[in-house]
């Protein structure tokens, strides 16, 4: 079981056009993430593609949201970035892609009603190349299982465990198949 309060809940939101290369990598890695994991009560993962202000019911009803993105950074394409708290929204505004200004715009609307969740974390890689070609760069691609892994990390930091499919379920974990999930809003 879940070492989390029964009525907290983690979104576990990728963000992304997945027709700009690894500006697609959060879309990716959640796909991975629910090929190897799965989603116990409690946790939601959505694919928000680049719909910005639309994810504020969303995020307003998670306690806890994990954005996993593109993050410009220092470090080779690929690099592992991760950004918590107060760190997260001059990050969007800055290091994000085209996308940011949906993002910064939904982050900002969060702020004015008074509704941030209890934890915001950043999770993503150093991206490539964000030109038009679906698909992940090979050095972000390769890296993808990694940021997979940060992301059940992440999770579990935060209180929730998401097991590996393959394994044996734990109590409490979900009885749906690890691709269940919302899509595009």
């Amino acid at each position: 079981m879940s070492a989390h309060d029964s009525s907290a809940s983690l979104l576990i939101l990728g963000l992304g056009n997945v027709l700009c290369s690894d500006d697609g990598l959060g879309v990716a890695a959640l796909e991975l993430l629910e090929r190897r994991h799965w989603t116990p009560e409690g946790v939601r993962v959505l694919d928000g593609g680049t719909l910005g202000l639309s994810l504020l019911t969303h995020i307003r009803a998670s306690d806890d949201v994990i954005i996993v993105d593109a993050i410009n950074g220092d470090g080779p394409p690929g690099t592992f970035v991760r950004l918590d708290g107060d760190e997260v929204a001059p990050a969007v505004r800055s290091r994000l892609s085209a996308h940011q200004v949906g993002v910064a715009d939904l982050l900002d609307a969060l702020g004015m009603l008074d509704a941030y969740p209890r934890r915001l974390v950043l999770l993503g890689l150093v991206p490539a190349s964000l030109e038009l070609n679906y698909g992940c760069s090979p050095p972000v691609e390769e890296r993808l299982p990694e940021l997979v892994e940060e992301i059940v990390e992440e999770a579990r930091r935060l209180g929730y465990d998401l097991p590996p499919a393959g394994g044996e379920r734990r109590p409490g974990s979900a009885t749906r198949s690890p691709a269940a999930r919302t899509r595009g809003v």
